[in-house]
């Protein structure tokens, strides 16, 4: 069997990103046959609402769930080439998207005051 990926979410009532707003389903979009379908999916439907900050995606893969903190201090607010040309950090796997949150938080918040820096979460 190929692998599926989703794209899952919704508007959820704070930034913590645990309970969806008006006490909603999490949207699911999918199944896509790639992960470059899926994040095309998720690229739309981020920037549909990329005024809202209440609003998140997230892609997983099948029923498998293996998030990793990917990110680091990058050259331009671009984000696009780390400064010191190393690859991107890489921090995981966590088996729940909520454990991997945390490091996200935790790495984001350590490091607020640098505009450079981004970390984002992925599924692998």
């Amino acid at each position: 069997m190929a692998d599926e990926y989703w794209v899952i979410g919704g508007e959820y009532t704070d930034t913590d990103f645990r309970s969806l707003r008006d006490g909603k389903a999490e949207e699911r979009h999918g199944p896509f046959d790639s992960l470059e379908a899926a994040r095309a999916e998720w690229a739309g439907l981020s920037m549909s609402q990329v005024d809202n900050a209440m609003v998140r995606y997230r892609i997983e893969r099948g029923g498998e769930a293996e998030f990793w903190v990917v990110g680091g201090r990058y050259k331009t607010t671009e984000f696009r080439v780390i400064a010191d040309g190393d690859p991107e950090e890489r921090h995981g796997p966590f088996a729940e998207y909520d454990d991997a949150m945390k490091e996200w938080q935790a790495r984001s918040m350590a490091r607020i005051d640098d505009a450079h820096v981004r970390y984002r979460i992925e599924q692998a």
